[in-house]
């Protein structure tokens, strides 16, 4: 039988690059108070901000606690920490160098606080890369900037997209195309496949999972004819890897595997660069995905889309994708503790 726990877990919330829709997606999620019965909100922003965008989205009040610290977050409100009392100057849709220092500062306060045990997840707004770049950020992403900090080895982490049974993850981050044939060892991939299945089974729940490799080249090298890194790396990796028990397959053509719908049978993907599995889940989840960091202490969710500065301001923010990052790390964290939740 299901049973809700007593504690409820704390949500740290980082408000991203504030002149994307970050805060369009956190007021509408919290709109819904049905929400706070799941969870307790932590916000790290700007009171003002927040009120900005609910005058200029026309939105109905939401009433939140002001907090000095998440340790006094309290229940059936979201929380929210001004990270400064600065005067800040909102540009929508724009590249800003102070947004992507605010969008920093409200990180590093976040996971200090994750760290600290101050609250318990954490899910990131978009950012956007070229204007958080600088001295005090030089990552390129929200992936590599937890890896860092948490002190997790460079290769030691997993980027997984994720919507329900759909799970594509990445053999490797953010590195040009060509980079990418001589990154990929056998060493790289044995160790993503094995932070694979242990994200699986430890942060999905599945004993037992059923792991699809994608080929680097076309059609997986078609036996050494365009490219021989499927048939001499990928493939006797996959055997070794099979020899010890993990239950991992292919390597299969990216097209056909996706095409033919035959990655339904898999409870995970690993592409082997980032396009090539972003692609086929923007396409099949854009609007309500989720990118999870996996082989991190710390549970970290974020949405799967950007900054969108296209629409920031015209209430045309779809915030499913947001608000399944947040029952995504919810659900990560109860599974993590071995905890039955139900959020029904």
């Amino acid at each position: 039988m299901h049973q809700k726990k007593d504690k409820k877990v704390k949500i740290g919330i980082t408000h991203g690059d504030y002149n994307g829709i970050g805060y369009e997606l956190i007021l509408k999620s919290f709109l819904d108070k049905r929400i706070l019965g799941f969870f307790v909100p932590v916000i790290y922003g700007s009171s003002k901000l927040a009120s900005y965008y609910r005058k200029t989205l026309k939105m109905p009040e939401l009433s939140y606690n002001i907090i000095r610290d998440a340790t006094q977050a309290r229940a059936n409100k979201p929380n929210l920490i001004n990270i400064t009392n600065e005067e800040l100057k909102i540009e929508m849709g724009k590249i800003d160098e102070k947004a992507g220092e605010m969008a920093h500062l409200a990180l590093e306060k976040a996971v200090e606080d994750l760290q600290a045990g101050k609250i318990d997840v954490l899910v990131t707004a978009p950012i956007h890369k070229q204007s958080i770049h600088s001295d005090k950020f030089d990552f390129p992403g929200h992936t590599e900037f937890l890896t860092k900090k948490c002190h997790v080895k460079t290769d030691g982490t997993l980027m997984i997209m994720l919507k329900d049974k759909l799970r594509i993850a990445m053999a490797t981050g953010h590195i040009p195309i060509r980079e990418i044939a001589e990154t990929i060892t056998e060493e790289l991939l044995s160790r993503k496949l094995h932070l694979f299945e242990h994200s699986l089974q430890k942060d999905f729940g599945i004993q037992k999972p059923k792991i699809a490799v994608l080929g680097l080249n076309p059609h997986a090298g078609d036996q050494g004819v365009i490219g021989d890194e499927d048939s001499k790396l990928i493939r006797p990796t996959i055997k070794k890897l099979q020899d010890e028990g993990m239950h991992v397959f292919g390597p299969y053509p990216s097209d056909g595997l996706f095409g033919s719908g035959k990655y339904t049978e898999f409870d995970g993907i690993l592409a082997m660069y980032h396009d090539q599995g972003m692609l086929p889940f923007k396409l099949l989840a854009f609007d309500d995905g989720v990118n999870y960091t996996a082989g991190l202490p710390i549970v970290r969710t974020s949405p799967a889309h950007g900054t969108a500065f296209d629409i920031v301001g015209k209430n045309k923010a779809d915030i499913q994708s947001f608000r399944n990052a947040l029952y995504t790390a919810l659900e990560i964290y109860h599974n993590r503790h071995n905890e039955v939740y139900d959020m029904k």
